[in-house]
């Protein structure tokens, strides 16, 4: 049997050209079974804040989708950890960059606030740089009530109230009284007070002599007013009773401070559920400074009477008296 012997130079191209064919044979596979991806993850960037108050802001960024179905939120929080994020929003599957925004709410006042955008889609996530901003202080505020309202004449009343927001406690603060004819305007009354740690505070008002206009008023800045307090003063009315000779009549008879002559004097049978009018008289001058009188002989029957002494002259109001137990 002949045999032939190959030039060793030749055996190495024999051999050579199969394993080129092979290599480009397995990476023309591997490419048509791996085709290249483009990255398709949305882009971000975190944009300003706006409207930031006490305790709100609202927050912008920009988010493009690269033609995918995108939604996106922004993380936010007091610290660089965030901790809090907005609820999941879309953004749609567009390609170029979409302006967003959220509302921030449940923010504490004079908070530093650390806030980014985050995006994702089906190929990945974005985030965008952290942004920062600061909330407001909240503003002072006062409310106030009087007890009791209508105070009777002579009588001590209190003004109760709260001094509510940044900086509420430990704050001056004093009460201005505008009495009737309410011309004179707002004068201070008594002296100035703290606030307590709350901002609560409390107003004693000794002798209000007539109805007046009541207000709270912060000293120094920030001014602050509260709502004008309408405190009315009731006349003092006293009722007692004397017998008479008449069977079945008695004396009813009283007196009224502030002096009020010529105010109309009723005086009621009290029932359960209701009053019966027994009826009534008119106030008279009296020698006695500053109070007036009434007294009148009246059929009566057994039970409790009070007097209604009512008044018109816009500078006290109507009252009643105590009940007197008629046997």
């Amino acid at each position: 049997m002949h045999m032939h012997t190959l030039h060793p130079r030749k055996l190495i191209q024999t051999l050579t050209l199969p394993l080129t064919v092979l290599a480009a044979t397995l990476a023309l596979a591997a490419a048509s079974a791996t085709p290249a991806v483009a990255d398709s993850a949305p882009t971000v960037s975190t944009g300003g804040s706006a409207h930031v108050t006490y305790s709100s802001a609202v927050v912008y960024g920009t988010v493009n989708p690269q033609g995918e179905q995108t939604t996106y939120v922004f993380q936010y929080g007091t610290t660089r950890g965030y901790g809090l994020q907005t609820p999941l929003a879309p953004v749609g599957a567009g390609t170029r960059a979409v302006r967003v925004s959220q509302t921030l709410s449940g923010l504490a006042p004079l908070s530093t606030y650390y806030y980014r955008i985050l995006a994702s889609n089906s190929s990945g996530a974005h985030t965008g740089t952290g942004g920062t901003f600061k909330t407001a202080a909240v503003p002072l505020s006062l409310s106030i009530a009087g007890a009791p309202n209508p105070v009777t004449f002579g009588e001590a009343l209190f003004i109760d109230g709260t001094l509510s927001g940044t900086g509420a406690a430990d704050h001056a603060i004093e009460l201005q009284a505008n009495p009737f004819p309410y011309t004179q305007g707002f004068r201070a009354v008594g002296n100035a007070e703290l606030t307590n740690a709350s901002g609560g505070f409390s107003f004693p008002y000794l002798g209000l002599l007539e109805n007046a206009q009541l207000r709270v008023v912060t000293i120094g800045k920030p001014r602050v007013s509260s709502t004008v307090l309408q405190e009315n003063v009731a006349v003092r009315v006293s009722l007692h009773v004397r017998a008479t000779r008449r069977h079945g009549f008695a004396r009813l008879y009283g007196t009224v401070a502030p002096a009020e002559p010529g105010a109309l004097v009723g005086f009621q049978l009290l029932r359960p559920g209701r009053s019966l009018n027994r009826g009534g008289t008119v106030v008279k001058a009296s020698a006695l400074g500053g109070v007036s009188s009434f007294s009148r002989v009246q059929r009566v029957r057994p039970g409790l009477y009070e007097a209604l002494v009512r008044v018109f002259d816009g500078a006290h109001v109507s009252a009643y008296s105590r009940p007197v137990l008629i046997r």
